[in-house]
């Protein structure tokens, strides 16, 4: 009887540590999905880190809690996916670069998607504490996203869409924000210490209580702009 238990009792752990397999995807941590299409499917607190997800359609696909730390996530199609409380740290969501087939002859070095480096389409995701640390978001669509309280430190979202995007209470500390279209976004009580906005729009943001100490807003845009202190900023109206 204390055997038949035993042995019922390692079947059960057994079959509860098997990954589940969702649209030919193994769900675990270091697989490889790329290109498969999981638009829609629930991935809630799915352990994929490490995994290679380049052009995945995620779309819509519900990643609430999910790890997908340092995961190759480039062209992955994540438009409307809920990704609160997601873990993306060191993910890599910038452009996908193909990789060179065994004896391929390099005839120059240039950019490997040129001239069409698009990033990652983040629009209207939920990034809600979502752990960004490092992660390159150059040229990324990120209108309409939730990334209330992320955490963007040393971040690279050069030249990205945040047009109306809520960024409240996000840290954004040593951010490499240059060229972004910050045009409607919520900033309030942002930590942008050390961050570049060079050249940055920020025309209808609200920067209030956000913190710019050693921030660079060289050639920054204003227009209708809250300021840290309340006041408005339409020097560029």
């Amino acid at each position: 009887m204390v055997f038949c238990l035993s042995l019922l009792t390692v079947v059960l752990l057994t079959g509860s540590a098997q990954a589940s397999t969702v649209k030919g995807c193994v769900i675990k941590h270091h697989t490889s999905c790329h290109h498969k299409d999981l638009s829609g499917q629930d991935l809630r607190r799915a352990v994929l880190h490490h995994s290679v997800l380049h052009h995945t359609n995620l779309r819509k696909a519900d990643l609430r809690g999910a790890d997908l730390s340092y995961a190759d996530l480039r062209k992955a199609d994540l438009r409307g996916a809920n990704l609160r409380g997601a873990n993306l740290k060191g993910a890599k969501l910038h452009y996908y670069t193909a990789p060179k087939k065994k004896g391929a002859r390099t005839v120059q070095a240039t950019p490997g998607c040129a001239p069409n480096c698009q990033g990652a389409n983040l629009a209207g995701a939920d990034l809600t504490n979502a752990i960004l640390t490092g992660a390159n978001l150059s040229y990324a669509t990120l209108i309409g996203a939730i990334l209330t309280s992320a955490i963007l430190t040393n971040a690279t979202l050069w030249d990205a869409d945040l047009t109306g995007a809520n960024l409240t209470g996000a840290n954004l500390t040593g951010a490499n924000l240059s060229d972004a279209n910050l045009t409607g976004a919520t900033l309030i009580t942002a930590n942008l210490t050390n961050a570049d906005l060079t050249s940055a729009n920020l025309s209808y943001a609200d920067l209030s209580g956000a913190n710019l100490t050693g921030a660079n807003l060289s050639y920054a845009i204003y227009c209708s702009t809250t300021m840290p202190d309340g006041t408005t900023n339409n020097d560029d109206c």
